[in-house]
């Protein structure tokens, strides 16, 4: 049977965070490009979560979002947790009727709470399942659908070692699928599309998609200082935005350098293009999407990590990555002003350490994760069609 003739149907699922949701768009695009060059018919697909997080990238990517409820199980006693075990049921039953109908020819899996009904579901059902880690120590939704999927990618190399012996040999390291737009900087009219100011160090901070409250403080604490040396881009989370900015333009009331502090609620592709490009020094949380993204654009980095009491992986990765000789990491529980602005001085005034931390991130990040994931789930589709 000609290839042309294979109708595919591919359901991807995640959810929490842009972590989870935007390496799944960087799929999508590769699913799409591969299509076109294999002259195959273009597969419809699926977006199974609890929240579509940017609709904006789904309908531009051609995917149907379907909603599925999914409870979280939180790391600390909670009446939430025995209470969104019933959501977590709910939702499974409402992921059995929906592959049911769709019976989509491969499921993907970037993990997250919002990934477990469809999984489980799945499995029910022997719909193949691929699921991709991205951190280096993988989260609980990924440990369990590992025991029934077809396929584990990883990004870091030592997160092989967390999953169950039997499914070792299911597991290649495949890196962070990073979505096409950002796999290029754009510095052309950067400064003046940002505002910045000419001949003096940019200073990049962010906050992860949902922003961080700690690191906000701890930049409108040490802000004047910051000013005095660089341009800074601050990135808050949508939430924290008009906070932040009213905070701000009192501490920097009468302050000769206030125009160098940029505040965006989010980056959005081309606002982070821009900003990539004309960065000195990067400050991030630690999510494995984040880091991926600065080890591509091989900036110098300052990573904050989640404390592990919060989250299991930002940590680890944070230290992974860190080995490279490419980032510093600080922790948030010795967060402070003074040793915040003090690190930042200090890799301004050293070149040749930027330099070297530049060089170290050269190929920490695979640009091919996407398209050799999004082969290997067009495989599978045409082998179950088939």
């Amino acid at each position: 049977m000609p290839a042309t003739l294979y109708f595919m149907t591919i359901a991807f699922t995640g959810g929490g965070t842009g972590g989870h949701f935007y390496p799944i768009i960087a799929v999508a695009e590769a699913i799409r490009d591969l299509v076109r060059e294999k002259n195959l018919i273009e597969p419809k697909l699926y977006y199974l979560a609890p929240s579509m997080f940017d609709e904006n990238a789904l309908f531009e990517n051609g995917i149907t979002y379907i909603y599925t409820p999914a409870g979280k199980v939180r790391r600390y006693s909670s009446i939430r947790n025995f209470t969104d075990f019933f959501i977590t049921a709910l939702g499974t039953v409402s992921s059995l009727v929906t592959l049911f109908r769709l019976y989509p020819d491969v499921v993907m899996s970037k993990g997250g709470y919002g990934a477990v009904p469809t999984t489980l579901a799945a499995r029910i059902l022997g719909i193949p399942v691929i699921i991709h880690e991205s951190d280096a120590k993988p989260g609980r939704a990924n440990l369990l659908a590992a025991k029934w999927a077809v396929k584990i990618a990883t990004s870091f190399e030592n997160a092989a070692k967390y999953f169950p012996k039997k499914t070792q040999n299911k597991i290649a390291r495949t890196g962070i699928p990073i979505r096409k737009a950002l796999m290029r900087m754009e510095p052309e009219g950067a400064r003046q599309y940002l505002g910045l100011e000419q001949d003096l160090p940019t200073v990049l901070i962010l906050g992860g998609s949902q922003g961080a409250v700690k690191i906000n403080d701890v930049i409108l604490q040490a802000l004047p200082n910051l000013v005095s040396i660089a341009n800074i881009i601050h990135q808050t989370g949508q939430v924290n935005f008009e906070d932040v900015q009213a905070i701000a333009s009192v501490v920097l009331t009468k302050n000769p350098h206030a125009s160098r502090y940029h505040p965006f609620n989010y980056l959005y592709e081309m606002a982070l293009q821009r900003s990539a490009a004309v960065a000195d020094i990067i400050v991030s949380r630690a999510g494995a999407n984040s880091i991926a993204e600065i080890g591509l654009w091989k900036k110098p980095a300052i990573l904050i990590p989640i404390p592990e009491s919060v989250s299991h992986d930002q940590r680890s990765n944070a230290y992974s990555y860190a080995r490279t000789g490419a980032a510093v990491v600080l922790e948030e529980d010795n967060l402070a002003p003074h040793l915040f602005v003090s690190e930042i001085k200090r890799l301004i005034d050293d070149s040749e350490q930027r330099k070297r931390m530049s060089a170290s991130a050269h190929g920490f990040t695979d640009p091919d994760a996407a398209r050799v994931l999004a082969n290997e789930i067009l495989s599978i589709s045409l082998t179950h069609e088939s």
